[in-house]
């Protein structure tokens, strides 16, 4: 069972799929895994392909900062989104533990990490 995701907005999206994009390329390579994660995940928030571009060329500070005034539900769920990307090719690297860890202190949300 996937889990529910929160109706995010426009820029929200953007933002995530920015992140997302991030946390992707973190280990230098796009893996299987995470391309049927992503297929997935735009079914669960609701976008496309076609937000990939735009939200590449979001300025980094400006999705940060869509992201910090999200509602503490919404972070949370963000912050599942973003982990199920990192383990989506069978194994979490740590540059994508670092950019993770760097977007929730970013954001003002903090998990723990095993």
């Amino acid at each position: 069972m996937t889990p529910s995701t929160p109706g995010f907005s426009l820029a929200e999206k953007l933002a995530i799929v920015q992140a997302l994009d991030s946390v992707i390329h973190a280990d230098g390579t796009v893996h299987n895994g995470e391309i049927n994660a992503l297929s997935d995940l735009m079914n669960r928030i609701d976008f496309d392909s076609n937000f990939i571009v735009p939200a590449r060329n979001l300025p980094p500070d400006q999705g940060l900062l869509i992201m910090k005034k999200m509602t503490l539900e919404k972070k949370k769920a963000l912050a599942l989104i973003l982990e199920e990307m990192a383990i989506a090719d069978g194994f979490v690297h740590e540059k994508e533990k670092a950019l993770i860890v760097g977007i929730f202190a970013s954001i003002g949300i903090f998990q723990e990490q095993d």
